[in-house]
């Protein structure tokens, strides 16, 4: 391991909220977002996908990257209700969430298919957030890391590197709950998830960055983001406002 640490990045998930009127917080966002914050840390926000257009319109030469929730892994074709990863890039977004346990438990995406889309994301020219976790009975039951290394062998595709992957750790059972892992748990399982990047990918994997999400906010930002391989967050419901947003990107500062 190299004492090189990855840029910290801070991607909102706003999830199936927000309409046009919510374009202010982004205008927020992008206010705040000073020139010795942007040397510190990047920032994307994820929109529902009516207000991709309009989000990257706005963010242009901000710096501030929009994102999409989800994508398909075909380029086009007969999938009434789906984006492509190219469409999602004609939008003027840079960046895609794949794999999110919502996705995995909502729509029954397998490994399998979280590989494609992350594959379709690098096609379009895409950076793929790639989001694994356990749930609440596999962590109880002791087989975190064995989840990890599960969703990890059989969700990235090879060909993996800093700049078109960031992986997203995910507890399912912190997501929206307000529970949060120990920052011991945390600090493990960010270890194990380097440890089996590196060994893949070599120095590549040192430098991909490793985000963990999970009912973030502004006051314990700091302290989760101080953890050893936390190169930042994946953020729910906090991100939905840009002053907590900023909060949380503050723990940079």
């Amino acid at each position: 391991m190299t004492d090189a640490k990855p840029k910290p990045f801070i991607a909102g998930n706003w999830k199936m909220n927000g309409l046009k009127a919510s374009a202010g917080e982004l205008v927020q966002v992008m206010a705040g977002y000073a020139p010795a914050l942007r040397a510190k840390v990047d920032l994307a926000i994820c929109p529902p996908a009516t207000q991709l257009i309009p989000f990257a319109l706005a963010a242009l030469g901000s710096r501030v990257a929009i994102g999409a929730q989800d994508c398909h892994a075909k380029a086009s074709g007969a999938h009434t209700g789906d984006l492509s990863a190219e469409m999602i890039a004609d939008t003027g977004a840079s960046h895609v969430i794949v794999g999110h346990s919502e996705r995995r438990t909502d729509h029954a995406e397998t490994d399998a298919i979280v590989r494609a889309k992350a594959e379709a994301a690098w096609r379009a020219g895409l950076v793929a957030i790639l989001c694994i976790g356990e749930t609440e009975a596999e962590r109880r039951g002791g087989t975190t890391l064995s989840v990890v290394d599960t969703q990890l062998e059989g969700s990235v595709p090879d060909g993996a590197s800093a700049a078109n992957l960031v992986i997203a750790y995910e507890p399912v059972w912190a997501i929206g709950t307000g529970l949060v892992p120990s920052n011991e748990d945390i600090a493990e399982v960010h270890a194990h998830i380097r440890q089996r990047l590196v060994a893949r990918f070599g120095a590549e994997g040192e430098g991909m960055r490793i985000l963990y999400g999970g009912s973030v906010k502004p006051s314990n930002a700091g302290e989760i983001l101080r953890i050893e391989n936390v190169d930042g967050a994946l953020v729910g419901g906090a991100s939905l406002k840009a002053a907590d947003f900023l909060g949380i990107a503050a723990a940079y500062a």
